[in-house]
């Protein structure tokens, strides 16, 4: 009962820190998107080489090189989150943080579709219904953007793909992360020296308040995934799917809110479908692991 609590604790934590994120990128301001992201990657690499020092797993981070098809999908998977970042970060600070949010509530749907077409799996007819409405949603909102949504479907795609490439891997969170970060980090520092030759970097010119809070992306990167990796070895898989719409809702309501985000009948029509589809799909997944316990039960007792 504690380790469940305690695990509840850490993935509310987790989802919490991601939910609030629109109120940081900002904060970075007049630091662009891109040096943003390449600051969050360069930090957030220091960050895990302190962690990996201090829970000495240097040896199993090594360890995760000597497979070339492994590295591959490394590879793979820091150049999707790296696309997810940078979505984000432009999102939040472009006044698009409704539609960042809109990203995050499709995701599990294109999650499903990513298995529908990747990995051949077939989806029960509740789950189809579900994508059908999120599909109409998506409709709805590109005629009212008079555009595709891009942000959220960048965030989306990008997002679920990694999820696919992580699962694919199997690596602990704090290893994974520093191989990825380790990948970026050339082409990262890469950028602030461009920036730094042409005169436009932000780090080191723009006060020692500023220097902090881009240094700050490393911790504000990390901190919530170990929070996350605990919640995940102490909880149900269902626990953790619930608990990942406490994000999106929180940047929601702070796009809503507090940045004063603009949403007209077509938009709250869009996203209202959006949500219905994902009650849809929630009780479904629900419903299938039920049953799956139920089976399980009758079979202990048989």
């Amino acid at each position: 009962m504690n380790e469940s609590r305690s695990g509840l604790a850490m993935g509310a934590g987790a989802y919490l820190c991601w939910g609030i994120f629109p109120l940081y990128w900002p904060l970075l301001d007049p630091a662009g998107s891109l040096e943003a992201l390449a600051h969050r990657v360069a930090w957030s690499l220091l960050v895990v080489g302190l962690l990996l020092t201090v829970t000495s797993r240097w040896e199993a981070f090594r360890a995760i090189w000597s497979d070339r098809r492994r590295v591959v999908y490394l590879g793979l998977a820091s150049v999707v989150i790296a696309i997810n970042w940078g979505a984000f970060i432009y999102g939040v600070t472009h006044d698009k943080v409704i539609e960042t949010s809109l990203g995050y509530f499709i995701n599990p749907l294109v999650t499903v579709l990513l298995g529908v077409f990747v990995l051949h799996e077939t989806l029960r007819r509740p789950q189809w219904v579900a994508v059908a409405i999120g599909a109409v949603a998506v409709v709805i909102l590109t005629v009212d953007y008079g555009r595709p949504p891009y942000v959220a479907l960048t965030v989306a795609f990008s997002f679920a793909t990694y999820g696919f490439l992580k699962k694919k891997l199997q690596l602990g969170a704090v290893e994974a992360l520093g191989a990825e970060t380790l990948l970026l980090t050339p082409v990262a520092l890469a950028y602030l020296g461009f920036l730094e030759a042409n005169g436009t970097l932000s780090f080191g010119h723009q006060g020692l308040s500023n220097a902090l809070l881009l240094a700050g992306t490393g911790v504000v990167t990390v901190l919530p995934l170990l929070m996350f990796g605990g919640a995940a070895t102490r909880l149900r898989l269902t626990s953790i799917g619930l608990l990942q719409y406490l994000a999106p809702i929180l940047q929601f309501v702070f796009g809503l809110l507090l940045f004063n985000e603009p949403m007209g009948t077509a938009r709250w029509i869009g996203f209202v479908l959006v949500w219905i589809a994902l009650v849809i799909f929630t009780v479904d997944v629900l419903r299938g692991r039920r049953r799956v316990l139920d089976r399980a039960a009758e079979n202990v007792a048989a």
